[in-house]
């Protein structure tokens, strides 16, 4: 492609709006423009790298033996009240009705859609397994839609959907997905951890989430430094202490005066306790209802593994007026004792002896509380955030938090839809059975934005070689001498007919300007026709990621440059 004829809208200026490295170097380097509020245009640099992701995951894809279809983005409401789904996802799910005043939604996942196809199509054990997949636009109506291609309304996503006849055959299917993923990942060039995770609103058993390791990344990862252990905060388990609780007297409850001393570190340092002994009462509403969820002073209260816990739908945290009004108590002097909503509480609580605990009345807080003597929890389990000083769950090595992009997501999900759907197959007896399924989505556009805060310096994006949208760019520094121009399109033209993706910048703009936007694009390599060709007949190389350049004949440049990407992509 030639750059003159290019939509290629580069600018120097960064866009206000843009929080995050990949979302100023998308709009800055002429990717993607904005439409409206989380959805955007792919300009034609955005959709060629876009192109490069899915032909990798559509040929890792193929190569595990699923098949390609391509599914309606409108869905019936009907379908998602046949599997709970239409009530229980949210407003991140977009409805409205047709003229016939009947229910829809725009396609945020396709579990029911397909479930539907499996049900129809699928009525022998014989046809099984089967691996249903698709690359196509999606739309979640996320409240806060921020970080460019990183967290948008409208994406680009690869979806499957696996049958099979019973848990095992489920089970091979499930890591048969997740080495396609690894392979997808690996040569998609970026760095990235398999990790346990929350299944969420698409339900299931177990789930692995596949992050890229970035700064910028929203999520929290969890991995041990021993073991291959490794899980998203939100998942991340916290083994039960193998220490013995103390058995010796126990002191009794004493309400004691606070006067504006709200905070767990102010009340410690106040009765001259560490905040470890204080019990920390959190009010949340789940499905509706007010529950407290009590941990140590020193932790957070972990809301998926909450929601988990309590097995609701939705939890929410509230804020000092909320609290009052679902419980007439005030905020940093609420405790367990005599509460009449629903507790729960982490299992480290259960185990505190001769603990603090708000009083539940304003300016107040009692003294020697013990989990089990003075109160009753409703329910306890693993409920708090993991810390970096926690030990592994499995091995009981150090652990390290990393901050990780979520580019893959891979479920089992067990009879989940089959069974609500009614979805069956006859087995090899000739009985009525429920598909066991998985589900694999890949955030395609996603995966741009996180090669790109993995991979950026300060003049630009530095793509892989397997995700750029051009793995070369030839410089012409001359465009108005013939001599020059003839060599440039003598390079161009060879790398062409190599099957290479080749962007020419035939521009008559200043050299710094091409250099500039040649870093700012983040093409692996430049090739340059300049002085060095004026003086010694040579034309520089040079790496994008590296900076290292070399002087090269033209007639060597284009097979040594094709050696080069063949290798990167290997």
């Amino acid at each position: 492609m030639r750059y003159s004829q290019l939509l290629l809208p580069t600018t120097k200026e960064t866009p206000s709006e843009a929080e995050v490295v990949s979302h100023q170097l998308l709009v800055r380097g002429g990717f993607i423009r904005k439409l409206t509020s989380g959805m955007y245009t792919y300009l034609p640099l955005g959709f060629l790298a876009l192109q490069k992701v899915i032909g990798i995951v559509r040929e890792e894809m193929n190569r595990a033996g699923a098949q390609e279809i391509l599914m309606p983005m409108v869905q019936p409401g009907d379908l998602w009240q046949e599997s709970g789904r239409w009530k229980k996802y949210g407003p991140e799910l977009l409805r409205f009705r047709d003229r016939h005043d009947r229910d829809y939604c725009l396609g945020p996942t396709h579990e029911e859609v397909v479930t539907d196809i499996a049900r129809r199509e699928l009525q022998s054990y014989r046809q099984l397994p089967i691996n249903l997949y698709q690359i196509q636009t999606k739309f979640r109506d996320e409240i806060r839609p921020r970080f460019g291609l990183m967290r948008g309304r409208e994406f680009v996503m690869k979806d499957a959907y696996s049958f099979d006849v019973d848990d095992a055959g489920a089970g091979r299917s499930y890591e048969i997905m997740h080495q396609a993923y690894t392979r997808i990942f690996e040569r998609c060039g970026l760095e990235f951890r398999a990790v346990e995770a929350d299944s969420g609103t698409i339900g299931g058993s177990f789930s692995h989430e596949f992050m890229v390791l970035a700064e910028t990344g929203e999520d929290t990862l969890v991995i041990c430094e021993a073991c291959p252990y490794a899980a998203n905060v939100e998942k991340a388990a916290i083994a039960p202490s193998a220490e013995a609780v103390d058995e010796g007297a126990r002191a009794t409850v004493c309400k004691v005066a606070t006067p504006g001393l709200k905070q767990v570190d102010k009340v410690a340092e106040f009765l001259k306790v560490d905040p470890s002994k204080v019990i920390k009462t959190m009010i949340y509403l789940a499905d509706g209802q007010p529950v407290a969820a009590l941990v140590r002073g020193d932790r957070e209260v972990q809301s998926v593994k909450l929601k988990n816990l309590l097995g609701a739908n939705e939890v929410e945290s509230l804020n000092e007026e909320q609290v009052w009004q679902q419980t007439r108590l005030p905020v940093g002097y609420m405790g367990p004792l005599g509460l009449e909503i629903k507790v729960v509480a982490d299992q480290e609580v259960m185990r505190m002896v001769d603990a603090v605990a708000g009083a539940n009345e304003k300016g107040f807080h009692c003294t020697g509380v013990n989990p089990g003597r003075d109160f009753e929890p409703d329910a306890v389990g693993d409920l708090r955030q993991i810390a970096a000083d926690d030990r592994c769950p499995v091995c009981g090595g150090s652990l390290r938090l990393k901050e990780g992009i979520e580019v893959g997501h891979i479920f089992k999900l067990g009879t989940n839809y089959s069974e609500a759907m009614e979805a069956t197959f006859q087995d090899s007896d000739g009985q009525e059975k429920p598909f066991i399924m998985g589900c694999y989505g890949i955030g395609v556009s996603r995966v741009v934005a996180a090669a790109i805060e993995q991979n950026h310096d300060a003049k630009g994006i530095i793509f892989p070689v397997p995700l750029a949208p051009f793995q070369v760019i030839v410089l012409n520094l001359g465009p108005k001498d013939e001599t020059f121009c003839q060599a440039a399109e003598t390079l161009y033209n060879g790398l062409k007919a190599l099957g290479l993706d080749v962007l020419y910048d035939d521009r008559d703009e200043r050299p710094g300007s091409k250099f500039n936007d040649a870093d700012l694009l983040g093409i692996p390599y430049r090739l340059t026709v300049g002085k060095t060709y004026e003086k010694e007949g040579k034309v520089e190389l040079r790496a994008r990621r590296t900076g290292a350049t070399e002087l090269l004949a033209p007639e060597q440049a284009v097979d040594h440059i094709a050696g080069l990407i063949r290798q990167a992509l290997v």
